[in-house]
């Protein structure tokens, strides 16, 4: 029988391919990988995925299945030493008499330059067959060139049946998991369960073993897991994200272009997951700011008065009060219509400022404050525009260069019609 005091999710790991639940697009009959594992022909690889998906367990079983030597580093304890030292024994013949190693890398996102650059030549001589695993994006976080000697594959997380399966095969086995125990739970229970993990494993399997060992038996011995004590051992859903990782920034990338896609109720959903995963509101508020700014812009100004309204607001109250602020500014720009022509008028002037000469300030509209100035032509000429009927009089401001040059082009939404109108009269008295 297993140690008990191992974690039920540590001992229900799978050691052997079919006890395998989920990424059928990559350990399925057929895939890629399985046929790397059951041939023993591995390559290096990186695994990544969010927690809970299967990663390490794959690692465990890899070791299971290949002859090679197998040794296990995490990259948060592991130094430049622990690696030399590795490498020193694979190509000692006393040790590894094949001469290779598979080198499983927890965390590998964890090791700095230094590290990675060390595993390299040896990645790529065949010495050492990395398995790397990683919650964040290797592309962003790995070495390029350990990048580009490995195959990398995404871990997706697990569909709702497959967490199902899994709590149910720790509940029937005797040997690792809970089968010693008379369990019986509420499908509704169970299926809450695999719904609040998120697609993750392992806090699945955590929240059922706390339910089995706080649940007192009946006077059958029989351990009953309802809805009521299901929600109490899984308070909280599975975050899916965290501050500093790729699903932080999947997440608020489609915040933003729910907003802009004016979808009010995508763009909450994806403000209530950054605020469950808990985001730093400020930097909520900014992005709000920003869509107000960059994508309404014009065509209602209103929108960034709330949104900057909002910003300020968050600061003084704070949470929780700072999620109905945040959900107010969100659904103002995301139902406001939509105009990008302030944007766009600024990158065509600092394109035009960056690629041509634009010329002097016409000297009409120089200022003149010191004494002779004005007899050199500084402000000779200048139309105070308050003097003219309806406030309006036309002049040059562009220099010479440039005076044809139009940047801002209101477009045909909200507000940015009455602009149209008010440019084109002014135009027609110019």
């Amino acid at each position: 029988m297993s140690n008990r005091k191992e974690p039920l999710a540590y001992r229900m790991s799978p050691r052997t391919l079919d006890e395998y639940v989920g990424q059928r697009h990559i350990i399925g009959e057929g895939k890629l990988l399985r046929r790397m594992i059951e041939a023993d022909q591995l390559s290096s690889i990186i695994l990544f995925g969010p927690p809970g998906t299967g990663k390490t367990a794959l690692a465990r079983l890899i070791a299971l299945r290949t002859s090679s030597e197998f040794v296990k580093l995490n990259a948060v304890t592991a130094g430049v030493s622990d690696i030399k030292k590795v490498i020193s024994d694979t190509h000692n013949p006393i040790f590894n008499s094949k001469g290779r190693t598979v080198l499983f890398i927890d965390e590998i996102h964890r090791f700095n330059k230094l590290q990675q650059d060390a595993l390299l030549p040896h990645v790529e001589d065949g010495t050492i067959i990395l398995i790397g695993a990683t919650t964040e994006n290797p592309f962003f976080e790995v070495n390029k060139a350990v990048i580009s000697r490995s195959t990398v594959l995404k871990l997706e997380p697990l569909e709702n049946d497959d967490i199902v399966a899994i709590l149910n095969a720790a509940i029937t086995n005797v040997e690792r998991g809970l089968g010693e125990l008379q369990i019986s739970i509420d499908p509704d229970a169970i299926q809450f369960m695999a719904d609040m993990s998120n697609g993750d494993a392992r806090m699945a399997l955590n929240a059922l073993e706390l339910a089995s060992v706080t649940t007192k038996p009946d006077a059958s011995g029989m351990i009953h897991i309802d809805m009521s004590v299901a929600s109490e051992c899984m308070q909280k859903r599975s975050i899916a994200f965290d501050s500093g990782g790729e699903s932080h920034y999947d997440n608020i990338s489609a915040f933003i272009k729910s907003m802009r896609g004016s979808d009010p109720d995508a763009a909450v959903f994806y403000l209530a997951r950054a605020l469950h995963a808990g985001e730093d509101i400020e930097f909520l508020a900014r992005r709000i700011l920003i869509c107000a700014s960059e994508d309404v812009g014009l065509a209602n100004p209103n929108a960034i008065l709330v949104a900057m309204a909002a910003y300020q607001g968050i600061m003084a109250v704070g949470m929780p009060e700072a999620r109905i602020l945040l959900s107010e500014a969100a659904i103002m720009v995301a139902t406001s219509p939509k105009s990008n022509s302030s944007y766009i008028a600024i990158e065509r002037a600092l394109e035009d400022v960056q690629n041509q000469n634009g010329g002097p300030v016409p000297m009409h509209i120089r200022n003149a404050p010191a004494k002779g100035m004005k007899d050199l032509g500084y402000g000779v000429g200048y139309k105070y525009p308050h003097d003219f009927p309806g406030h309006y009089v036309y002049q040059q401001y562009l220099p010479d260069s440039r005076r044809d040059v139009t940047f801002y082009m209101p477009s045909d939404n909200g507000y940015e019609l009455k602009i149209q109108e008010w440019i084109k009269n002014i135009n027609n008295k110019s």
